[in-house]
């Protein structure tokens, strides 16, 4: 639960304490004036006498996550400022600039509060805004957890990404600069859909290919996106230290990152990284919020599939910046040979547990085609939930889909196969990778025996754990 402290309830900081009256959380005002403390209390409002400047006096048991600092005079609200930062070090301070402030006091409350909101006719709305989400705190570990990195910061896509990835990777790229880490979009494997081809090609996006014997060493910090756990669905060691995790697919277990923003409830992790750009003050160029703007609409399926207001708020702030030229450019390539090959494949080889639908595709050239098969075998008459497999490398990739089905897929998958390899996603989306160790295929055997034996191991799991 979030715990607000208010310093200081002049004309400004009664209003917004009057706004916050209303928000979740708890709330304590502290007030050099016993009598205004004592107003305070008859409105029911938690008060307490309080010299505002000393970092002694303004000391509580509980830490709070965001200071208000709302005295009416700016010297004052400079010397609370500096006494919260004392007491309070990793709270995230919203300083009212007070009446009057002369430049130096304007330009100190600036350097050393998160936000700082001048005296205008909008003054109460926007302070009271800032100070009541509670989000806020989020942004404050977020920029410490960047400026903490000693060096180069590399930001890891999964592999294979998606331009949600993509696009978020960039962007936390952009954040980390703009608070004086330099970063790298980083991503293992290769980016084989066309559409996200051209996509990262239109939009010019500068990423970095890495091979699965790269050397991190130039790297003195990892973050990861739209994933959450190294070693899984990219190519990074297991044990790899991470300082930065931001993902909105659930996550099994405890996340172990300096600082770890997961929320299963959005629709895409772009629309996160929209709002950390928004509040940390970064400017959107085109490609950017390109980028994002694609990276929802494709995670969202066109705001069709588990979209929230956040999603459609992101959405319209990106559009403003964002070239739609491009994103009809990108969303109209060419299909290549493979893709109708697998999509064949996947037709002719179906079949059908009821309205669920599993196929091996066998050996693939490019595993990106799974998905392509996935969606449109899902068009199928009387099909709801649809399963495609096929292998390559040593491995079996895996895409389901589902549609109006009363069953959640990424808790599908991972019951089938997270004990033989990695697996997981959302609802009505998910995927899996397997290693073929797992089913003693020996000796080099023939693909169509491989397959076989992939139908009989794979798609029996798949119907038991969709069942």
């Amino acid at each position: 639960m979030v715990f607000r402290l208010v310093l200081g309830c002049g004309t400004t900081g009664h209003a917004v304490v009057d706004e916050l009256g209303g928000q979740s959380g708890d709330l304590l005002v502290l007030d050099s004036d016993a009598s205004r403390v004592e107003s305070l209390r008859n409105e029911k409002v938690p008060a307490e006498t309080a010299d505002i400047t000393d970092p002694v006096s303004i000391d509580r048991e509980t830490d709070p996550d965001i200071v208000f600092v709302g005295a009416d005079d700016p010297e004052t609200n400079l010397a609370a400022v500096r006494a919260v930062t004392t007491t309070y070090p990793d709270a995230y301070i919203v300083a009212f600039s007070g009446f009057g402030a002369t430049r130096s006091t304007q330009q100190v409350l600036d350097a050393s509060a998160d936000r700082v909101v001048n005296a205008g006719a909008a003054v109460v709305d926007d302070v009271a805004e800032t100070a009541a989400r509670g989000d806020s705190g989020r942004v404050h570990d977020l920029r410490g957890t960047l400026q903490d990195v000693d060096g180069r910061l590399a930001v890891f896509m999964h592999d294979n990404p998606d331009p949600d990835a993509i696009a978020a990777a960039v962007a936390l790229t952009r954040i980390a600069e703009g608070v004086g880490t330099p970063a790298d979009a980083c991503y293992f494997g290769e980016i084989s859909h066309q559409e996200n081809r051209a996509f990262v090609n239109l939009l010019e996006l500068d990423l970095v290919n890495l091979d699965p014997d790269a050397n991190l060493d130039d790297y003195a910090g990892i973050a990861l996106v739209d994933h959450s756990r190294p070693g899984v669905n990219d190519q990074l060691p297991p044990d790899t230290d991470v300082n930065v995790v931001i993902d909105h697919h659930p996550s099994e277990g405890e996340i172990d990152a300096d600082f770890v923003d997961v929320r299963p409830e959005m629709g895409a992790t772009s629309t996160i990284l929209v709002e950390y750009l928004s509040q940390l003050g970064v400017d959107l160029d085109t490609s950017v919020a390109t980028g994002l703007l694609y990276g929802i609409r494709v995670d969202t399926k066109d705001f069709s599939r588990e979209i929230t207001t956040a999603d459609f708020e992101a959405a319209a702030e990106l559009l403003a910046y964002a070239d739609v030229d491009v994103l009809e450019r990108v969303e109209s390539p060419n299909m290549s040979a493979d893709t109708f090959d697998v999509i064949a494949r996947g037709i002719g080889n179906r079949q059908l547990n009821g309205s669920v639908l599993a196929s091996c595709v066998g050996a693939l050239n490019d595993r990106d085609t799974l998905a392509q098969a996935a969606d449109r075998l899902l068009a199928m008459e009387g099909v709801t939930v649809t399963f495609v497999y096929g292998f390559m490398d040593g491995t079996v990739y895996a895409s389901a889909r589902a549609r109006g089905a009363d069953v959640d897929l990424g808790s599908a998958l991972r019951e089938a196969f997270d004990a033989l390899g990695s697996a997981g996603g959302h609802a009505d989306m998910a995927g899996a990778q397997i290693p073929m160790g797992v089913f003693d295929v020996l000796d080099g055997d023939a693909a169509d025996e491989l397959q076989a034996v992939l139908e009989d191991a794979i798609a029996d799991r798949f119907f038991a754990a969709v069942r």
